[in-house]
């Protein structure tokens, strides 16, 4: 349950920090926003220093198979967007069920390994 808990928050933070990034002006202060991968790196520090290297190397696999989803997610948004021409928050609502297969079947595959 704690796996589908990260999962879920790490998505809503992600898409926080996009919509964040996309409405605050001037855009160069938008890019503040694209520090995230720093926090992640810190939040990898801790979790050694706490918990341990095997702890933290679950925690990057499941940091580098959340990367992928989100690939995906976006790949999906601006393919939408382009070539359907629907609104933004119906192409993201619909990319979100695909970020949410690809998050959770990279999981299985991974916990199957």
């Amino acid at each position: 349950m704690e796996y589908v808990a990260r999962f879920l928050i790490g998505g809503f933070v992600v898409s926080a920090f996009a919509l964040l990034g996309d409405l605050l002006r001037p855009k160069s202060f938008a890019g503040l926003f694209g520090a995230a991968p720093s926090v992640a790196l810190a939040t990898l520090g801790i979790a050694v220093i706490t918990h341990g290297a095997s702890y933290a190397a679950q925690e990057s696999r499941a940091m580098v198979l959340g990367a992928i989803a989100l690939t995906a997610y976006s790949i999906v948004v601006c393919q939408l967007l382009m070539r359907t021409g629907i609104g933004a928050l119906k192409a993201t609502s619909l990319a979100f069920v695909v970020w949410l297969l690809v998050a959770f079947g990279l999981q299985m595959l991974a916990g199957a390994a």
